[in-house]
């Protein structure tokens, strides 16, 4: 391509900018966001260069539990039951909670979040921490230290980047402990019934 090729590119480009720009001035700043707001960028990290290992060599992976509160009426009272939300495992059968690998230009919280955007398509407020497991993948024969958070979910994706891929389904917690192919993330979704626990007290059933 010319030089003068580009130029008139970039020339066209410019005027019909110019043209439009008048137009979208006249668009609600509602309407747009509103158009997108379910949408989330649709390219997953790929490749292992950021990948993160300790001094053992063992990699870090990060993940969360993400939670819901369902109200429901039982006899004539209101109350709200805890539901998690699952995803179909890449390979294989079975289903688990949304994880992957910890990068290093990233905050272990950072990377929970952007892993649960891209496998399981929801965000929401990052909580505490449930602990940390050491498990070795089957595919790689590589130990892992596996960290878990628990996830208030409140914002799920229409689209996102691994929707052709995955299943997501909300479940209670008696069906995500049978289902779950994890015993270590079966471990942290104990760990998070533990810590929620007391929310009894005020009448959410776990």
């Amino acid at each position: 391509m010319t030089g003068f090729s580009v130029s008139l590119i970039i020339s066209n480009f410019s005027n019909v900018a110019s043209y439009l720009s008048p137009i979208f001035d006249t668009i609600p700043s509602k309407v747009v966001p509103a158009q997108i707001e379910k949408v989330v960028s649709l390219v997953s990290r790929t490749g292992r260069d950021l990948q993160r290992y300790d001094n053992s060599g063992y990699r870090q992976v990060v993940g969360c539990v993400p939670y819901r509160y369902k109200t429901q009426q039982v006899n004539g009272t209101e109350s709200k039951e805890i539901e998690v939300l699952l995803i179909s495992a890449q390979k294989g059968k079975g289903m688990l909670f949304p994880k992957g690998g910890w990068e290093i230009d990233e905050s272990m919280e950072e990377a929970a979040l952007r892993e649960t955007i891209e496998e399981a398509g929801v965000t929401g407020e990052l909580e505490e921490k449930l602990g940390r497991w050491q498990y070795k993948s089957k595919r790689h024969n590589i130990i892992h230290h596996g960290y878990m958070f628990a996830l208030l979910v409140d914002q799920e994706f229409e689209r996102w980047p691994e929707a052709e891929m995955r299943q997501r389904k909300w479940v209670g917690l008696d069906e995500a402990r049978e289902v779950c192919q994890n015993w270590w993330m079966r471990e942290a979704l104990e760990a998070f019934v533990d810590l929620k626990c007391h929310i009894k007290e005020v009448g959410i059933e776990v």
